[in-house]
């Protein structure tokens, strides 16, 4: 029978989590790396037991973790990330230029062929990508060419937190920046271009036709339909079947259109999850009720998902990377709350279980379907 870990990173450690098929009970190990701010883990397609982690404090920097052998130990690797030549300028909060910065690792995304191959998005917002895994860093320059000047933080920073990799189109990927939009290369990552046709941001661009500058909060694909993505926006739960040439907007009967995570079915590639909260001042759920909602539709109409999910004076966030889903049969869906709650259901969002309570403040959410 096929097992489940769920990797969680959380604002004080990490915590990996492993459970028999059922996904009934789950066994924890962790905290790794106490009281570290772990941003982001994620496991290789290729090699089940090679896991990357990034890990960021405030006193020590950014570091680089990587396992050999599924979270039980790990060893650092490369931490060194070097802007390629002259790094220049973006936009600051107020219009002003500010010079391109590291700050962290927003985001790790391994390769779907080569286990030594892993990709990190940062901040201040570049692609990096390491052949030997994680030992050294070469930036992606050519995205940073795509109006990196007319680029803006957002209100966390300006962190590239998104990595798509197409598995039907291996010079293909789509990436996404806060607050600078979409952005796609067909050549290995060589050259990138804005893919934001469609978007609109009225209270942060006056220019309704403008091609960068959208706070683009998360953005998922069906590995069967790489051509189909779907994005949570600032505002605005949107959809491309034309591979981000063109966006619409599908936000439907969803009782508000703000929130950070979205993600899809394993199995059914018109099926895709959020979890909307108030608004970008107030990120709690509606009314304090916790509520995924789930589209079977691709979008515009959606069904909120509620039993074994607290109903009343709930008043957490789920922030992007700390929703995912599993490849089982039913198919799993697991997401990591602020307020340190890790849920989990085993039927597709029908029911849901607190896998992990108490937890420090949840930041990402992997699930990874070991054989």
């Amino acid at each position: 029978m096929s097992k489940v870990r769920l990797l969680v990173g959380t604002k004080k450690g990490a915590f990996v989590l492993t459970s028999d098929g059922k996904r009934e009970r789950w066994d924890v190990s962790g905290p790794h790396f106490a009281g570290w701010e772990m941003y982001h883990l994620k496991g290789s397609p290729v090699d089940q037991n090679r896991l990357y982690a990034s890990q960021t404090s405030g006193w020590f920097g950014q570091k680089i973790q990587r396992s050999n052998d599924g979270g039980k130990t790990w060893e650092p690797v490369g931490d060194k990330f070097v802007y390629e030549g002259v790094p220049g300028t973006h936009q600051w909060y107020d219009g002003t230029q500010h010079p391109w910065e590291f700050k962290r690792v927003w985001h790790l995304e391994p390769s779907l062929t080569e286990s030594e191959t892993v990709y990190a998005g940062v901040e201040d917002a570049a692609l990096f990508r390491s052949t030997d895994g994680g030992q050294t860093w070469q930036e992606l320059p050519g995205l940073r060419s795509a109006k990196g000047h007319l680029w803006q933080p957002g209100a966390g920073g300006m962190g590239l937190h998104t990595i798509l990799l197409d598995p039907s189109n291996p010079n293909r990927m789509t990436i996404a920046i806060s607050a600078a939009g979409v952005f796609r290369t067909d050549d290995a990552g060589k050259t990138w271009r804005p893919v934001n046709r469609g978007l609109k941001s009225p209270f942060e661009l006056p220019d309704p036709d403008a091609e960068v500058g959208h706070c683009v909060h998360r953005i998922a694909l069906h590995p069967s339909r790489p051509g189909v993505l779907f994005m949570q926006k600032h505002w605005d739960v949107m959809r491309s079947d034309n591979a981000g040439e063109s966006w619409q907007e599908v936000s439907g009967n969803l009782p508000t259109d703000f929130g950070f995570p979205i993600d899809v079915h394993a199995h059914e590639p018109e099926t895709i999850y959020v979890v909307p909260i108030k608004s970008d001042s107030e990120h709690f759920p509606p009314d304090g009720k916790l509520r995924v909602y789930r589209s079977r539709t691709g979008g515009n109409e959606w069904e909120p998902l509620t039993k074994g999910l607290p109903q009343q004076d709930c008043y957490v966030n789920v922030l992007r990377d700390a929703m995912s889903v599993d490849s089982l049969e039913p198919c799993g869906i697991y997401f990591g709350t602020t307020g340190g709650q890790v849920y989990g259901s085993a039927d597709s969002g029908d029911t849901w279980t607190p896998i992990l309570r108490d937890l420090p403040a949840v930041l990402s959410v992997e699930a990874q379907t070991l054989s």
